[in-house]
């Protein structure tokens, strides 16, 4: 499957996931996982989760923008690059937002 296919089925999932139910998440993260939020750093799968559902909103909206992809690894890992717009409930401007990801190889495998 192509690579671009893949990061976008990924970041479609995982957002999705995020606006609709975020304790899901976890199960796109691992042991050694870590989530650099605003300087602070997160390790493991269920600290980030602690973390992205004790954030100040109940409900969002992502928006993406743009979805950018590249190979990281020799065990065919990818780097993926996103950018979009975060509306939060009752909120008239949306905020904007970007991320980037390296999903494991075993993240990805779900997705191609």
């Amino acid at each position: 499957m192509d690579p671009d296919a893949v990061a976008k089925a990924f970041v479609d999932h995982y957002y999705s996931m995020f606006d609709s139910n975020r304790a899901g998440l976890a199960s796109l993260y691992e042991d050694g996982s870590m989530l650099t939020f605003e300087g602070q750093k997160i390790q493991g799968s269920q600290n980030i989760v602690a973390k992205l559902t004790s954030l100040p909103f109940q409900q969002c909206q992502h928006s993406i923008t743009t979805v950018d992809c590249q190979p990281s690894g020799p065990a065919g890992g990818m780097l993926v690059f996103v950018s979009g717009n975060l509306q939060l409930a009752g909120e008239q401007h949306a905020l904007k937002f970007s991320q980037v990801c390296v999903p494991s190889t075993s993240i990805f495998v779900q997705f191609r």
